[in-house]
C-alpha cells in the first residue's frame, strides 16, 4: 500500500488547472465636513477609496484597492499588505465580505478575489496626506434601493460620478449578493463588490462595535451617533441613541469644546 510520502511525492499539481487569486479591499472612512452655522454640527460623509487603473485591463477605470496573493502569504496578509501600500495605513479592523468566482469576472483568466472590508480613521489619512495623491482618491457613497426594487450605487469625487445599477440575490444563510446591471464605469465586478461590502458594513454596525473603528480614542456621543447614522442611512432620536450605546461607553474626565458650543464630554470605548 502506498504511503502518504510516496503519494506526495509522486502528485503534481501541474496536471490541474489552477486559478490565480486576489484580494480586494473596500476600504471606508467617515469624512467630517465643515458646515457654515456653528450651531450646526459637522456633517459626516462616507467614503470609499478607489485606485485609478494604469493599465490594461480597464485602464484609465476605478477599482477597487487589491492585487495578487503573493508566495508564502496569507489571503489576509495580501489585503493588508495591498491596502497599505496604497494608503501608507495600517487599518483598524478587516472584515472579510466574500469570496467573488463568477467565470469571466477577470479578462485576464480564471482569477478569483477575495474581499474586504476595512475602515480607515481620518485622522490616519490626513497625517499621510492621502488628499494629494493623482491615482487614489476618497469617493462619497451613496447606496440606496428604488422604488423598482434596483439599487443604486453612487460614488462621487469632485467631478467624476460613478452611478452602478444592481440587482439583489438572496443567497444562503441569509447572506446577500449582487448582480451587475449598468458597472457605472467601475472595473472588473467591483460594483457588486462594493454594494455587498455595503450590506456587510452596515449589518456589522448594527452592534455598535464597528462604529468604534471609525473614532478616535476619545468622542463625544454626538460624533458616535453621527457616524453610526452615516454607516448605517437612518436618523435616531438622540435620547433612544443614548440609551441603546449606554452598556458600550463609558464617560471620561475629559471634556471637548469649540466656538459656540458648550464643552461636551468625551467618551471611551467600554472594555
Amino acid at each position: 500500500m502506498q504511503t502518504e510520502k510516496e503519494f506526495l511525492k509522486s502528485y503534481s499539481l501541474e496536471k490541474y488547472d489552477r486559478p490565480s487569486v486576489t484580494a480586494d479591499v473596500a476600504a471606508f472612512m467617515i469624512s467630517s465636513q465643515s458646515r457654515q452655522s456653528y450651531r450646526r454640527d459637522p456633517e459626516n460623509k462616507l467614503m470609499l477609496l478607489l485606485i485609478k487603473r494604469g493599465g490594461h485591463p480597464f485602464k484609465d477605470m476605478w477599482a477597487l484597492p487589491g492585487g495578487f496573493l503573493q508566495r508564502n502569504e496569507t489571503i489576509e496578509q495580501c489585503a493588508l499588505r495591498e491596502i497599505r501600500e496604497e494608503t501608507n495605513v495600517e487599518p483598524v479592523s478587516l472584515m472579510p465580505v466574500g469570496v467573488f468566482s463568477k467565470p469571466g469576472r477577470d479578462p485576464r483568466g480564471w482569477i478569483i478575489s477575495h474581499a474586504y472590508v476595512s475602515v480607515i480613521s481620518e485622522e490616519a489619512v490626513r497625517q499621510v496626506g492621502m488628499d494629494d495623491a493623482s491615482d487614489a482618491q476618497w469617493f462619497s457613497v451613496s447606496f440606496e434601493q428604488s422604488e423598482d426594487g434596483l439599487y443604486r450605487l453612487a460614488l462621487s469625487y469632485e467631478g467624476t460620478e460613478l452611478d452602478a445599477v444592481l440587482s439583489e440575490e438572496k443567497s444562503g444563510f441569509g447572506r446577500t449578493a449582487f448582480r451587475i446591471i449598468d458597472s457605472g464605469s467601475l472595473a472588473f465586478d467591483h460594483a457588486a463588490i462594493i454594494a455587498q461590502a455595503l450590506t456587510a458594513l452596515r449589518a456589522a454596525a448594527r452592534d455598535y462595535d464597528t462604529v468604534f473603528d471609525f473614532l478616535p480614542e476619545r468622542f463625544t456621543l454626538s460624533a458616535f451617533q453621527r457616524v453610526q447614522e452615516t454607516i448605517m442611512n437612518v436618523s435616531v432620536l438622540p435620547a433612544n441613541f443614548r440609551r441603546m450605546v449606554s452598556g458600550y461607553v463609558e464617560e471620561t474626565d475629559e471634556f471637548q469644546s469649540g466656538e459656540g458650543h458648550r464643552p461636551a464630554r468625551l467618551y471611551k470605548r467600554k472594555k
